[in-house]
């Protein structure tokens, strides 16, 4: 059941300051792709990588190789490597991620839209030099899409990916084992598309090893089929599931037993991908956007669980409207958002608009519940098409956010555009500090 907020409580305050925190550190890295949002785009799980206070990053640079780095925080100078791993870096789906086992080895995953799985590790714990591309299973890896890590308490890794295309795709999962050194399937197909739709989905791993994922269905190509939001959660490191009312699932979920956060119709602007986090205690927030039936502009959302319900914010301070329809990567004015939370209540959805200058601006509520929320700017300048991305293991652990910021410019439709390289940077913020 969805509860909304209602309109006199939805107050927001719009500011120039950054609160009580400390004023944001960018760290220079190299220059990087910029002619689409392959570097930038808000489902790369992970751009950035925290194990043992060194920190890893990867991007494409302007040959399309992919661009390893590592550094020793908090502020240690950045080691980079040119490999000789390439990718299809004028297709904005094709991105790079990576995360960093128990053991120190660091996984990396690129070039991936509809095509073979292209996966390899490092030769040695914090390594840079990595193994010939392998596969995981050897099972379901020819048309991955949205390849995922995400590492769990005890150092192992889990691996998502669309199994199919845009439409008519499934979610499947691997787990590694670091004390084998092996990847093993758990789910072939966990969320069934049924050969109808597929899932756009995000994911996290709160601090007790419970498994939270969110997605939005989609019925075809184009992104104007997005509809509803939904929740599940595995607390056996993602072999069985259940809703939040601790109901079992009986494995595929698909659209008739999914558990439905709220219901949303087609052709509201939704966006495809969602952006999860949890609180101290495990409670499950997700953000996006889309447009109210009535309503003309497509505005950000967060839902959250309270005392068993699933409330809705509307945040409500956005002004201009778009239509969101369309097949490929598309020029949109918003970026999706990234969403993490601290404390008891507060909550911060970081996020870019053309309304304020294509910045990186983060909205703020120091009481979720109250529906009250402060938006500043981290940045000055422009960063053109960028959606954000963070080193989620760094803000798990040390609640020290550091957002993978470069300029890049998305034409429409998988365009491709002129701009030169863009330098790649680290943007550094403690929004915990001074609280």
């Amino acid at each position: 059941m969805k509860v909304y907020f209602p309109r006199y409580v939805m107050l927001l305050f719009c500011s120039t300051t950054l609160f009580a925190q400390q004023k944001p550190v960018t760290s220079y890295v190299g220059e990087g792709w910029a002619g689409n949002s392959v570097n930038v785009v808000v489902f790369r799980k992970n751009a950035l990588a925290t194990a043992h206070q060194t920190q890893f990053i990867a991007y494409y640079d302007k040959d399309a190789h992919v661009v390893l780095g590592k550094r020793t925080l908090p502020a240690g100078k950045w080691e980079l490597k040119t490999t000789p791993l390439k990718g299809n870096a004028a297709d904005a789906h094709n991105t790079i991620c990576l995360e960093i086992d128990g053991k120190g080895y660091l996984h990396l995953a690129w070039d991936h839209h509809a095509n073979a799985l292209r996966y390899c590790k490092s030769k040695a714990p914090f390594s840079l030099e990595m193994t010939e591309k392998m596969s995981m299973t050897g099972t379901q890896e020819e048309k991955v899409t949205y390849p995922e890590f995400y590492r769990t308490p005890d150092g192992n890794l889990l691996f998502l990916y669309r199994d199919g295309r845009s439409g008519q795709g499934n979610l499947v999962m691997n787990r590694y084992d670091v004390q084998t050194a092996r990847w093993q399937r758990v789910h072939n197909n966990l969320v069934d598309g049924e050969n109808m739709r597929n899932a756009y989905w995000q994911a996290c791993m709160d601090s007790k090893g419970v498994f939270h994922l969110s997605w939005v269905w989609r019925e075809s190509g184009d992104a104007s089929t997005n509809h509803d939001l939904c929740y599940a959660r595995s607390r056996d490191g993602g072999l069985t599931w259940e809703k939040s009312t601790g109901e079992k699932y009986q494995l595929p979920i698909n659209t008739s037993n999914a558990e439905y956060i709220c219901r949303i119709p087609q052709k509201s602007e939704l966006i495809n991908q969602t952006s999860m986090c949890t609180d101290e205690n495990g409670r499950p927030f997700v953000a996006t956007y889309w447009r109210e039936q009535g309503d003309s502009i497509p505005q950000y959302h967060v839902a959250f669980l309270q005392s068993g319900r699933w409330m809705v914010q509307s945040l409500k301070f956005r002004r201009t409207p778009f239509s969101l329809s369309g097949g490929g990567t598309k020029r949109i004015p918003v970026s999706r958002p990234q969403i993490i939370a601290w404390g008891k209540s507060n909550v911060a959805l970081v996020f870019r608009d053309e309304e304020r200058s294509n910045r990186v601006s983060i909205a703020v509520s120091r009481d979720v519940q109250r529906g009250k929320w402060t938006v500043t700017d981290l940045t000055d300048t422009s960063v053109g098409s960028w959606e954000p991305s963070y080193d989620t293991e760094l803000w798990r652990t040390a609640k020290k956010l550091h957002l993978f910021v470069q300029m890049a410019d998305q034409r429409d439709g998988e365009g491709r555009s002129d701009l030169p390289p863009q330098p790649v940077t680290v943007l550094e913020w403690d929004p915990t500090a001074g609280r």
